[in-house]
């Protein structure tokens, strides 16, 4: 029998105190990627005019950026393995100024994916990243707070970004809308360079590595109740507009608010969840998947109410919209030696079970109906807080 010798890591710089100048810098990346990556939701009908194709082809542009999270994620260290990680921030941030800048001058739907790819690039390094970063930031021992702030972008992102893109295409071309979107991410990466510390390269970069902290006892059962946790959400929330739709006599102003009503709840949820998060990880760990596994599984059951349902999404989004908080402290308590390998993880398993919830659910709803689709997904996400249970008793 052979052995293979760790790979030495570097653990996260301890910081004194928490540098909210770079923290807040990184929420308004979080923020602009998120953005940019839903952008082609709310323009789906002007861009598909004028691209000259289908709205179905135009929506490719966000399926992806996804895809491309399952390559970049676990190979982005691998192909930068020295560079400063604030360096590849920056540089990530004008890729993704560049994508939208493309966007906004294609004539084509070919380079626009192409140059879709860009901004997926840059989302899935930004996510592998920014754990690393928020440690150094905000120290390994509030590194749930340093989260809390990657994670309320996405948030606000949700709330606040696609609806402002929306209405930016009311007064101005869906080109310009692109165009206003590249010259923000050009702020950022100006911004990210002033605000950053140096963050040096952890010395995780190999698929060696990444397979080897899988094996560390409880790890692998906890990303894969990551991955159960994730497809289960998606299952639902993919198809929410079909269950809420059953709704007595709903109309699309009502799901729209309902809707919202998810986006708030998450920023809410990021707030709450991240302030004591350092201290309860274990505990969300396993207790939030199961209270989205009832809610989901309590939109069926309240479809007749709209007022039961719109407290049934608040809830949902409160424990979802902070779940990448939950993974990531998880992970940065768990292998504090590890974050960069960690993160892109957690990523790939995000992608992952997004690419599986879209094609297991689109079966279940063709073939069967959309009750079954949340009776699975509850499934799902019960199974992940198993999984995450098995895996607080392994590492004990």
């Amino acid at each position: 029998m052979t052995t293979t010798a760790p790979v030495p890591t570097a653990a996260a710089p301890r910081a004194d105190r928490m540098r909210y100048g770079g923290l807040i810098v990184l929420m308004l990346m979080g923020f602009l990627l998120v953005t940019a990556e839903f952008l082609p939701n709310g323009v789906l009908t002007e861009m598909a005019d004028g691209l000259g194709v289908t709205p179905g082809q135009a929506g490719q542009t966000v399926t992806v950026t996804a895809l491309v999270g399952l390559v970049v994620a676990p190979t982005v260290g691998l192909i930068f393995p020295r560079l400063d990680r604030r360096s590849l921030l920056v540089w990530m941030a004008l890729a993704a100024g560049l994508s939208n800048l493309i966007v906004a001058i294609a004539p084509n739907l070919v380079i626009v994916l192409a140059a879709r790819f860009l901004l997926g690039a840059a989302i899935s390094a930004f996510w592998s990243m920014s754990i690393t970063v928020a440690a150094t930031l905000a120290g390994p021992e509030r590194l749930g707070r340093g989260v809390m702030f990657t994670s309320a972008g996405v948030s606000l992102a949700t709330v606040a970004g696609v609806p402002l893109g929306v209405m930016l295409a009311e007064f101005v071309d869906w080109r310009m809308v692109f165009a206003i979107a590249s010259g923000l991410m050009v702020v950022v990466a100006v911004a990210l360079r002033v605000a950053l510390p140096s963050v040096p390269a952890a010395q995780a970069s190999s698929i060696r590595l990444l397979i080897d902290t899988l094996r560390r006892p409880g790890i692998g059962l906890g990303m894969v109740g990551h991955v159960l946790v994730v497809l289960g959400h998606f299952l639902a929330y993919t198809y929410v507009r079909l269950a809420l739709e059953r709704i007595p006599e709903v109309d699309a102003s009502t799901i729209v608010v309902l809707l919202a009503l998810f986006g708030l709840g998450g920023l809410a949820g990021n707030i709450a969840i991240g302030l004591v998060i350092d201290r309860t990880f274990s505990f969300f760990a396993v207790f939030a998947p199961l209270v989205i596994a009832a809610v989901v599984l309590a939109m069926i059951l309240l479809s007749g109410s709209v007022i039961g349902v719109a407290v049934v999404v608040l809830v949902w989004g409160f424990f979802f919209s902070s779940w990448l908080i939950v993974a990531n402290t998880w992970v940065g308590h768990r292998m504090p030696d590890r974050l960069e390998a960690g993160g892109s993880l957690v990523v790939v398993g995000f992608q992952a079970a997004i690419t599986l919830a879209a094609g297991i659910g689109g079966i279940l709803v063709d073939t069967l109906d959309v009750e079954l689709v949340y009776v699975v997904g509850a499934v799902s996400l019960v199974l992940g807080a198993v999984m995450f249970g098995a895996s607080n008793r392994a590492r004990a």
